[in-house]
């Protein structure tokens, strides 16, 4: 089992990293009070391998007495609970600079007077936990999508192997209107259509004479050449930046013939990349 308690500083990223781990298969807890730690932790092992990776929060909003924190690490020692402390720091001047962007109150303001204060206070409260930590994320400078790849890198050291990002790749008709949920979305009306060839109408583009047909068309197949070099640029971009799930939407006029063979066709190419890609065809089986 992998169990990871996290902590650091208010505004320095937790909530972060914590949605970073839980996208990656972390079972996620927030402000667990340090009591309830090894407990926790007991459930955790009698679950049966369904908390086999967990990470838990455990910051300044608990109370400013960390014994309670290092009472809870030393009981998960004697238990033989293999377990790992990430600390999650930024400078002063980058909390304070966020901490005005959001408007948000920190956790210590009601406790001194100003905010260079409140921080300068959690950071010398911390210090100990920093002490006793196994990693120290520092998140001064440090992009959303580097700080991703830093996390993954630590906690997920396959997720490049078994890219993280899924693919859906939908066919659909623009008469029954657009799919809300596509991220790009790609009109091949252009293409011959094979409704209009009467063995072909009641067959849909996953029957083999219907893709013969429509790939039979030079338009067809430069359109396929086309997009996946666009796919090649598209897809490592959106991994670095983040994006855990991409649906790209092909349309026609009905969503039964022309989206459905590019579709087909796309999703095995996607597929061939070493990405997770599935299909779906959202009209193929309307009248």
């Amino acid at each position: 089992m992998e169990f990871l308690i996290v902590s650091g500083l208010s505004g320095a990223g937790k909530s972060t990293v914590m949605s970073i781990l839980e996208d990656s298969g972390y079972f996620c807890v927030d402000n667990l009070p340090p009591v309830l730690i090894p407990k926790f932790a007991e459930v955790c092992l009698a679950g049966a391998g369904s908390y086999e990776r967990v990470a838990m929060v455990c910051d300044i909003r608990g109370g400013e007495n960390f014994d309670g924190l290092f009472e809870a690490m030393d009981a998960l020692k004697a238990m033989r609970f293999q377990y790992k402390v990430v600390f999650v720091e930024a400078d002063d001047a980058a909390i304070i600079k966020r901490y005005k962007e959001t408007r948000r109150s920190h956790p210590l303001m009601g406790e001194v007077d100003s905010l260079s204060q409140a921080v300068e206070r959690e950071r010398a409260l911390m210090e100990p936990v920093r002490r006793r930590s196994d990693y120290v994320i520092t998140t001064t400078s440090l992009p959303v999508q580097k700080l991703r790849g830093q996390v993954l890198d630590l906690f997920a050291p396959y997720h490049k192997s078994f890219n993280e990002m899924s693919v859906t790749v939908t066919s659909f008709g623009f008469k029954y209107g657009l799919p809300l949920e596509a991220d790009l979305v790609f009109d091949v009306r252009f293409l011959p259509n094979p409704f209009y060839v009467e063995a072909l109408r009641p067959q849909t583009g996953l029957d083999q004479g219907v893709s013969d047909y429509v790939f039979a068309n030079p338009a067809a197949r430069e359109l396929m050449e086309r997009l996946r070099g666009l796919m090649d640029f598209l897809l490592p971009h959106f991994v670095e930046e983040g994006k855990s799930a991409l649906v790209v939407a092909i349309g026609c006029t009905g969503g039964r013939h022309r989206s459905v063979a590019v579709t087909h066709a796309l999703t095995e190419y996607i597929q061939s990349l070493g990405y997770a890609a599935g299909e779906t065809h959202r009209d193929m089986t309307r009248a």
